[in-house]
């Protein structure tokens, strides 16, 4: 039997008080988050009595001039109303603004000698200003979304697939949009 060398034991308490420092140090970290679910039924700004998504249904869009931009308008409609529609009495509107661009991804034709693109990409941009009843600015963003497709060598097939990659982006340009919105929102309601 030997007796305990009193460095290892001095050496071991200070790793043992390390630790225990960690430890606080990571607990006040994360107790000083604010973290609530996606999908809360709490209200988004403070002093609101209704929930998140009723908050959200009351958002009016004001009309998009180009075809991706009301397929954009369009869910995001159905989105914030939960299929419901546009609201009678909005509290806030929504100035959306929806550029496309599509774009040749490969220059490459293996079976013919004509160097025609055969994949593509669209791109949907979307700038949005958010006001509340009064016309104060709530949010300005820009999010966007790309989508690829394949091109054919048949005209009607390329164009179809064309528009499937628009439909496709403009779904989940309007998700990302009304992420972004809850947020902005969440983050307005902090301020008031």
């Amino acid at each position: 039997m030997s007796l305990p060398d009193p460095e290892k034991s001095q050496a071991a308490h200070l790793l043992r008080r390390a630790a225990l420092f960690g430890l606080v140090a990571s607990l006040a970290l994360v107790s000083a988050c604010t973290v609530r679910p996606l999908y809360s039924s709490a209200p988004l700004t403070v002093g609101s009595q209704v929930g998140a998504a009723a908050e959200l249904a009351s958002i009016s869009i004001k009309p998009v001039g180009s075809r991706a931009g009301q397929q954009v308008r369009n869910n995001l409609i159905f989105a914030f109303g939960q299929g419901s529609g546009e609201p009678a009495s909005p509290a806030y509107t929504l100035d959306l603004g929806v550029s496309e661009l599509v774009e040749s991804a490969a220059i490459v034709q293996v079976q013919t000698e004509e160097d025609e693109p055969t994949a593509g990409t669209v791109t949907l941009t979307a700038n949005y200003v958010l006001r509340d009843a009064t016309g104060a600015v709530v949010a300005v963003g820009k999010r966007s979304i790309p989508s690829s497709f394949d091109r054919p060598r048949q005209e009607f097939a390329a164009y179809r697939a064309q528009i499937d990659a628009e439909n496709r982006a403009a779904r989940e340009l309007a998700d990302l949009l009304r992420l972004a919105i809850a947020q902005d929102l969440a983050k307005h309601g902090k301020k008031a």
